[in-house]
């Protein structure tokens, strides 16, 4: 009967050690999961910040250039308007004149076709 209940204590030592080292190995998977989430993140942001960086270059370079164009398209916006008015201006009274001419002066005739009846 000794050998017996020896045994049995022998088999729930033998459990409890396996028992153990499945907890040990579950916790160093999940601090080798935390790591690797850990590392990954970190890879990740430089990757954003490098990609963001790449992002303002040639966001300013191209701002650079917008800026100049802008510049101008302002400029040329201005001295159009400023001919159009001139011209304006210029043309009013020639424009007016021959409008109210044409709506006052109204010579009746037939179209070309009528034709009457007979």
């Amino acid at each position: 009967m000794a050998s017996q209940s020896q045994g049995i204590q022998q088999l729930l030592q033998a459990e409890k050690r396996a028992a153990e080292k499945v907890a040990e190995a579950r916790k160093r998977k999940n601090r080798r999961l935390k790591q690797a989430k850990e590392e990954a993140q970190a890879e990740i942001e430089q990757y954003r910040m490098q990609r963001e960086k790449e992002f303002k270059t040639k966001e300013a370079a191209a701002l650079g250039s917008h800026g100049n164009s802008a510049v101008e398209v302002d400029r040329d916006t201005v001295e159009r308007m400023a001919l159009i008015l001139a011209s304006y201006r210029g043309n009013r009274e020639t424009v007016l004149g021959d409008l109210l001419q044409r709506v006052c002066d109204i010579t009746p005739e037939f179209h070309v076709n009528y034709r009457v009846a007979g």
